[in-house]
């Protein structure tokens, strides 16, 4: 019989308070509480207190090994923004006097067109990364712009502050509005296909194939993006059915397909990594198809009412079994933090319950799961990160209930920051058990 291992040593070990989501249950609150993080960053522990003697024969920790939290501090998952566009955080909070297409075209393809610079793309992805970290984003899914180059800066300054992410270079082939803002299908493919040998060296950020969605793609574009995604099994993000007038062009360039769903299916990018932004107008068959697939949506609330896109209906969308996590979309969405995503599908939901468009309304404690647990099944992350199962990665945010100059919070202190706080409430930030928030002096 082989010796058995010496345990490793923990990275950390805390005790108090932690909030988190299953599958069977929307939020469990866990007081009195002890859990440890090896040094690989994973979970090793989450015992009630009371085991405290037992596990500290088995790790080989004293009590002053353990850091207590006060009561007025506990810890939840970090958030997932499972949609946000990078380079639109320049203009977040304006330029929402426009619908989806004359918004495009007047705002967001100019300006993402200057991305091809570097100095200009290095201080706005430097400034989203860090703001998204200090609201607790731990995993981001990023569209970037057409520029590989700039795409693969991104993800650099993502792995250089530590948070999780997918990262795309956007893929279109079709802009008649702002022509110098596109690519030749035989480019953006190669180009692609650049971008996934580049980032793989990134332990925490991802590639994911791109395309901007249906009207910016020809058809070719489209069939080889889904050819390349099949053939290196990687991630899939696009948008659907996020504005009445994207849909009537979808159909008229598309004559040949059921659906803008179809669009997607029959060319190989509707799959079990596919995670799409909206889908306000999807239709009962078109949400089997992506239950059947396996594919995701990314509810993003703030920018389906800023640009008076639509509502989705998240309960339907759930009865029928299909993922879905929620997104900031910025800038169409003029917030980067997803309490805001929070409080947004709070609002929808009710919205639609009152004016008895839907038959139930969420409660916090499901959105709550929506903005963690589901971020994580939409990206496919759930078997790594979205709660405090142990054997997944310590992604997760310290709160303090009574920072300094936030306002007070009582009773449920989870609900109650859901609804009230903000990033003054979040003390520490962790991915994979490294500490990013505060910043270090390094970053």
């Amino acid at each position: 019989i082989p010796p058995a291992r010496p345990n490793p040593s923990l990275a950390h070990l805390f005790k108090g308070t932690f909030m988190h989501s299953s599958r069977s249950s929307p939020m469990d609150i866990l007081h009195g509480h002890l859990l440890g993080v090896d040094e690989d960053g994973k979970i090793v522990f989450l015992e009630q207190a009371d085991q405290q003697e037992k596990l500290a024969k088995k790790w080989g920790f004293k009590p002053s090994d353990i850091r207590e939290l006060s009561n007025n501090e506990f810890f939840m998952p970090g958030l997932v923004d499972t949609h946000i566009h990078a380079p639109q955080y320049s203009f977040a909070g304006s330029r929402v006097d426009l619908p989806l297409l004359q918004w495009l075209n007047t705002y967001t393809f100019p300006t993402e067109a200057r991305f091809k610079d570097n100095d200009v793309a290095e201080e706005v992805y430097t400034r989203v990364v860090r703001r998204t970290l200090k609201n607790g984003t731990t995993t981001a899914c990023y569209f970037a712009t057409i520029h590989t180059d700039t795409a693969l800066l991104l993800a650099e300054i993502i792995d250089k502050f530590g948070q999780r992410a997918f990262v795309g270079k956007v893929c279109m082939d079709i802009n008649d509005c702002v022509p110098e803002y596109k690519e030749t299908t035989a480019n953006t493919v190669k180009e692609m296909e650049s971008m996934l040998f580049d980032c793989f060296q990134y332990p925490r950020v991802h590639p994911v194939v791109t395309p901007r969605f249906g009207p910016s793609c020809t058809e070719e574009l489209l069939s080889s993006l889904g050819d390349l995604a099949k053939a290196q099994d990687i991630h899939v993000q696009s948008h659907i059915s996020e504005n009445v007038g994207e849909i009537e062009l979808v159909e008229k360039m598309f004559p040949t397909y059921k659906n803008y769903t179809d669009l997607y299916d029959k060319n190989k990018l509707l799959t079990n990594k596919t995670v799409m932004a909206h889908g306000c107008y999807l239709s009962d068959e078109e949400l089997k198809l992506f239950s059947l697939r396996g594919a995701a949506i990314s509810h993003c609330p703030n920018s389906n009412f800023s640009l008076c896109s639509g509502l989705l209906n998240v309960p339907k969308v759930l009865k029928y079994s299909v993922k879905l996590g929620l997104g900031t979309d910025v800038a169409g969405g003029y917030s980067s933090s997803m309490l805001d995503a929070i409080r947004k599908t709070m609002i929808v939901s009710n919205s639609l319950y009152i004016t008895k468009a839907s038959e139930t309304a969420l409660t916090l404690k499901e959105v709550f799961r929506l903005a963690t647990l589901g971020g994580s099944q939409a990206l496919g992350l759930d078997d790594v990160i979205g709660n405090f199962e142990v054997g997944k990665e310590f992604d997760a945010l310290l709160i303090n209930a009574k920072a300094s100059d936030s306002i007070w919070i009582y009773a449920n202190i989870l609900l109650c920051f859901m609804v009230s706080g903000d990033d003054r409430n979040i003390e520490e930030v962790y991915v994979a058990g490294k500490h990013v928030v505060p910043f270090s002096s390094s970053v």
